[in-house]
C-alpha cells in the first residue's frame, strides 16, 4: 500500500501536471470504485483544480466549489500519467493538461474514489492520526502512549499516526533498534525520543529517495534499498544477521533479531505452532 513517502511524491508529481488544470471528464470502468452518490461525480467535470493534499494515505484533489476528489489506492491501486486504458484500469480522469489513469492489479477491488463537498465532509474522512513532521516530541509521546499497544500496531494505527503503514513501520523500528512487539507503555523516555527521531528521519529519507523528477511509475512496498522490510532471510545491513519475520493475515513484520530483540526470535503465528518445541528461540539456535 502506498504510504506517506509514496503519496507525497505522487502529489508533488500531480501538482506539476494538473495544478490549476480543468477536469474535463471522469470515466469510470468499475462500479465499485466510486463510493459516494452525492454530489454526483458529473458535478466535478468542468471544475478547475485548486490544490492537492494528502489525507493519511489518501490523495485529495481539490476542485472549484469546495469539491474534493479523494483517492485511496489501498494495496494494489496505482496512478499513471499516460491516458491509456488497460484491463486493470478502473478510471480515467481527463484534464485539459493530460489524462490520469487509476489501475488496480489483481481481482480484488479495494481502491476507492470519493467525491465530497466542503471541508467538514473532508475532515470526516480523516482517521485523526497526527502528522509526524508537524508534531513535536511531546505530541508524539502523547499519541504513542495513549493506549498500550505493540509498537508495530501503534505506528500503523491511522487514528494515532498519519500515513505510516506496514513497510515504513518496519524500517522505522529497525532504525530505532526497537522490537515490533514492545509495548508502548513499557518504553523509556529515551526510547520514545529515539523512535520519534527515527520516524522523521526514515520518512524524510524515503521521500528524497523516491523523487525522480518524473511521474512515479514504480510504486511498491518492497525495495532492495530497504533495511528489513520484504528482506526475510537476507542479511541485516547493520549487523549481517538474517532478517526475520512474523506472518499474520496478508501482512508480515520484518525485523533484525540482533539489532531489535536482543537476539530473540519472535514467535511466528503459523510456523511456531507447526514446529512447537522445535521453533528456534534465538539466533544461535
Amino acid at each position: 500500500m502506498p504510504e506517506l513517502p509514496d503519496v507525497t511524491v505522487y502529489i508533488e508529481a500531480l501538482r506539476e501536471r494538473i495544478g490549476n488544470a480543468r477536469l474535463e471528464r471522469v470515466r469510470l470502468f468499475n462500479p465499485f470504485l466510486l463510493r459516494t452518490a452525492l454530489p454526483p461525480i458529473a458535478s466535478a467535470e468542468g471544475k478547475r483544480v485548486t490544490g492537492l493534499r494528502r489525507l493519511g494515505k489518501r490523495i485529495v484533489i481539490e476542485l472549484e466549489g469546495e469539491l474534493f476528489m479523494v483517492l485511496h489506492l489501498m494495496i494494489a491501486g496505482r496512478l499513471h500519467w499516460d491516458g491509456k486504458r488497460t484491463r486493470s484500469t478502473l478510471a480515467l480522469l481527463e484534464f485539459d493538461a493530460g489524462t490520469l489513469s487509476l489501475t488496480e492489479a489483481g481481482s480484488k477491488r479495494r481502491a476507492s474514489l470519493h467525491l465530497v463537498e466542503g471541508e467538514a465532509a473532508l475532515r470526516a474522512m480523516d482517521p485523526g492520526g497526527i502528522e509526524v513532521f508537524e508534531s513535536d516530541l511531546g505530541q508524539f509521546r502523547a499519541r504513542l502512549v495513549a493506549e498500550n499497544h505493540t509498537l508495530k500496531r501503534a505506528l500503523t494505527d491511522p487514528r494515532l499516526f498519519s500515513g505510516i503503514g506496514n513497510a515504513y513501520s518496519d524500517e522505522i523500528l529497525h532504525r530505532a533498534r526497537l522490537s515490533p512487539i514492545a509495548l508502548t507503555a513499557s518504553l523509556s523516555d529515551e526510547e520514545i525520543r529515539t523512535l520519534y527521531e527515527a520516524s522523521r528521519s526514515v520518512l524524510q529519507e524515503w521521500v528524497r529517495r523516491l523523487r525522480t523528477g518524473g511521474f512515479p511509475e514504480k510504486v511498491t512496498a518492497f525495495r532492495p534499498e530497504m533495511a528489513v522490510h520484504g528482506r526475510y532471510g537476507e542479511p541485516c545491513p547493520v549487523c549481517g544477521a538474517p532478517v526475520q519475520r512474523i506472518v499474520y493475515a496478508e501482512n508480515e513484520t520484518n525485523y533484525c533479531a540482533r539489532c531489535q530483540t536482543g537476539g530473540r526470535i519472535l514467535a511466528d503465528r503459523a510456523l511456531s505452532r507447526l514446529l512447537k518445541k522445535s521453533w528456534p528461540r534465538s539466533l544461535d539456535e
